[in-house]
């Protein structure tokens, strides 16, 4: 059975340009223009993917999000034309699991489509183990290497690794990591996350000035680089 993916945009033109790059792909593609269409269709067609536009004609995209979220577990990638990072952070934060900034290009978009996909299987547990760039972490033995050296880490660099590895590939916002690894009080505290961020990227990048693996999404949040997402 092929899987399904449903498209919310009322442009005529990303429709016209996503639909056969996902059949070309092996998908399934369903479409809708407006949150109520959209709210039918994953109610009764079940997509396993859901690609959400923020600006619909009838209602906001975040409030399709967040009625989707309240009986459908599939994931949720979402497509921004606008340029307000509150409005990225927003949706991260109601549940979408992605998020991916018009205009875009077709394999950064399927390449996110295949990590969405991946993270929602049945079988998928958060990832205990991260090996690209000659850098391993492996969680359940708390170790980390970088070309086969073991690298010491303070318990807090540690901790916000640990939180990047959970959701390699993903982009993982400011306030998520704050309150996993600080706690919600500290949820605001973007320029400490700064320097922690900065102090592991000292550890674990080849060249921390240009940085490979730990990744900024400017204003949003950062992404653990995956191989699979190259």
């Amino acid at each position: 059975m092929k899987t399904r993916v449903l498209v919310v945009d009322d442009e005529a033109p990303i429709q016209r340009f996503l639909r056969p790059a996902l059949l070309a792909s092996g998908y399934e593609a369903l479409s809708a223009e407006t949150g109520a269409q959209a709210l039918r269709l994953i109610a009764t067609a079940a997509p396993d993917v859901i690609v959400l536009d923020l600006g619909l004609p009838d209602m906001d995209g975040k409030d399709v999000l967040v009625e989707a979220r309240k009986f459908s577990k599939s994931p949720i990638i979402v497509l921004s034309a606008r340029d307000q990072e509150t409005e990225k952070i927003a949706a991260l934060d109601l549940g979408a699991d992605d998020y991916v900034e018009k205009p875009f290009a077709i394999g950064e978009f399927l390449a996110r489509l295949r990590a969405a996909l991946r993270h929602a299987a049945p079988d998928h547990a958060p990832a205990l183990r991260y090996e690209a760039e000659g850098v391993v972490a492996d969680l359940d033995k708390r170790r980390v290497t970088r070309d086969g050296q073991s690298l010491k880490l303070t318990p807090k660099e540690f901790d916000l690794l640990t939180v990047l590895v959970r959701h390699a590939g993903r982009v993982v916002t400011h306030r998520q990591i704050l309150a996993a690894v600080w706690g919600p009080a500290h949820a605001d505290d973007t320029q400490y996350l700064r320097v922690f961020v900065g102090q592991l990227r000292a550890k674990i990048e080849p060249n921390p000035d240009v940085p490979r693996l730990i990744l900024t999404e400017p204003g949003i949040g950062y992404r653990l680089w995956t191989p699979e997402a190259a």
